[in-house]
């Protein structure tokens, strides 16, 4: 049963729900206290506050050289979730389910225990279509677009509009609609900073899936992990355990549900819901009501088992499929960073390159980073609520890994940070190392890290991490 109080509350919270809410200097939306634990599906202002208020704000002591030593950017390598999406079909589909359940099957018990209900009723309509399929939305242009005029005004020299004219800034995206128009619209960020905007922007980028969507080339990846029911074992058994289970208790009582119609999927679903209407829309969904904090720290782990088991440390070869990219990078950063007469074409200043989620955690991943001492599992729920590896704040929407190689008075530097925030490199003690000790810290990477060999080689080879 519900108290009135909470019902009046409700009710409140949901009148706030129909208005557009603005994003424009100066203001905060009203945000769901559940907006942090969405896993891939979080918002990059989750992750940078600040820019709710100042969406252009840049704070340049994050590029972090020695202090004590002239260094001058030379080069920077980018590489970029695409922006907020709709949701693809599979997850329409659910939606799709959930809404006719609350819609016609839901169980008619007494007034004050269907409030949630009547209200999910009165104040939401169902408005996703399948055609809308992980495309890129609005907000997602905007993602990008905001995203570089930051990088631009934190690197003018690199991101310059004579380095765009002349064509030595790279565009590299993966084939998918929502990482081309990604692209796009981060070039169209770069023509806004320029006060170009009114120009025809004449987008430049090469599609190569065979760098993006490295995960799908790697056939002990697909055979070992994608296609491979045991390799998402924990992640079963969390869906259908016990924290789950009070979840979706909880979530049963407060629509008047049978139980048995509301699968863990469908609780997921809401869930969803409540994000893509924030991220799509900036609005507090009606949904987000049916969920507290705790309810979202457990859905938020249950992604990040998956993202865990599926496309970071859990199993080795998940990272290991993104050789290609890892190599690319290094590649681009060598050419950057050697030492050139005078008669040597200028490195290339800027390396921009947009995928997915399914990108970023795997190289992450070989760099070794957000790596925790204790695995994630399905039974170690409790002891995991300080772990570096959670996905709403690793990769949201926009999410993105910058490498900056410095010129400096003893020799070219490097410095790492994740979503515009500064971060070392495991065992290196500096902000911004000498580029010589990031490459030995890399060693066996660089002389190895074979994609053939690792995707075409021994089954063995595919199987869990045993190193956790």
């Amino acid at each position: 049963m519900f108290q009135l109080g909470t019902h009046g509350l409700f009710l409140a919270a949901l009148s706030l729900v129909p208005a557009r809410i603005s994003c424009s200097f100066g203001s905060v939306p009203d945000v769901p206290d559940i907006a942090a634990y969405f896993g891939t599906k979080t918002r990059y202002e989750e992750v940078k506050p600040n820019l709710l208020r100042d969406p252009l704000t840049v704070n340049t002591s994050i590029l972090r050289p020695p202090p004590g030593e002239l260094c001058t950017p030379v080069h920077l390598t980018a590489v970029i979730r695409h922006g907020s999406r709709y949701p693809t079909v599979k997850n329409i589909r659910r939606i799709h389910r959930l809404s006719e359940i609350v819609q016609k099957d839901a169980a008619r018990t007494s007034e004050s225990s269907t409030v949630w209900l009547q209200e999910l009723r009165k104040h939401w309509e169902q408005w996703f279509t399948e055609d809308m399929d992980g495309r890129l939305v609005r907000k997602g242009r905007e993602d990008l677009q905001l995203l570089a005029r930051r990088l631009a005004t934190l690197f003018p020299s690199l991101l310059s509009e004579e380095n765009m004219r002349k064509r030595r800034i790279s565009f590299v995206t993966s084939s998918k609609h929502r990482c081309v128009s990604s692209v796009e619209a981060f070039q169209d960020g770069l023509q806004q900073h320029w006060g170009r905007q009114d120009e025809a922007p004449g987008y430049s980028h090469e599609v190569d899936d065979e760098l993006m969507r490295f995960f799908e080339r790697c056939r002990a990846y697909v055979e070992g992990v994608e296609n491979n029911r045991t390799a998402l074992a924990e992640v079963e058994k969390f869906k259908h355990g016990v924290e789950m289970e009070a979840v979706r208790r909880r979530m049963a009582e407060k629509l008047g549900l049978s139980l048995h119609l509301l699968t863990p999927d469908l609780v997921e679903a809401a869930f969803f819901i409540c994000s893509y209407e924030l991220s799509i829309k900036s609005i507090h969904s009606p949904w987000c009501f049916l969920f507290d904090e705790s309810d979202a720290k457990v859905l938020e782990y249950k992604s990040d088992l998956k993202q865990f088991w599926k496309r970071s440390h859990g199993h080795t070869i998940s990272s290991l499929s993104s050789c290609p990219l890892f190599h690319h990078i290094f590649r681009t950063l060598d050419k950057a960073g050697r030492p050139r007469r005078s008669t040597d074409a200028a490195p290339e200043p800027a390396s921009i390159l947009v995928g997915h989620a399914e990108t970023l955690l795997p190289l992450l991943s070989l760099l070794g980073l957000y790596k925790d001492q204790t695995p994630p599992t399905a039974s170690n729920y409790q002891s995991q609520h300080g772990r570096s590896f959670r996905t709403s704040r690793i990769v949201p929407y926009a999410a993105n890994l910058l490498l900056v190689l410095y010129d400096c008075q003893r020799g070219p530097r490097l410095q790492l940070l994740i979503n515009e925030t500064p971060l070392r490199f495991p065992d290196l003690q500096e902000d911004a190392p000498l580029y010589r000790d990031v490459r030995a810290a890399y060693r066996h990477l660089l002389d190895g890290c074979d994609f053939q060999r690792e995707c075409e080689g021994r089954p063995e080879g595919r199987g869990p991490n045993t190193e956790l």
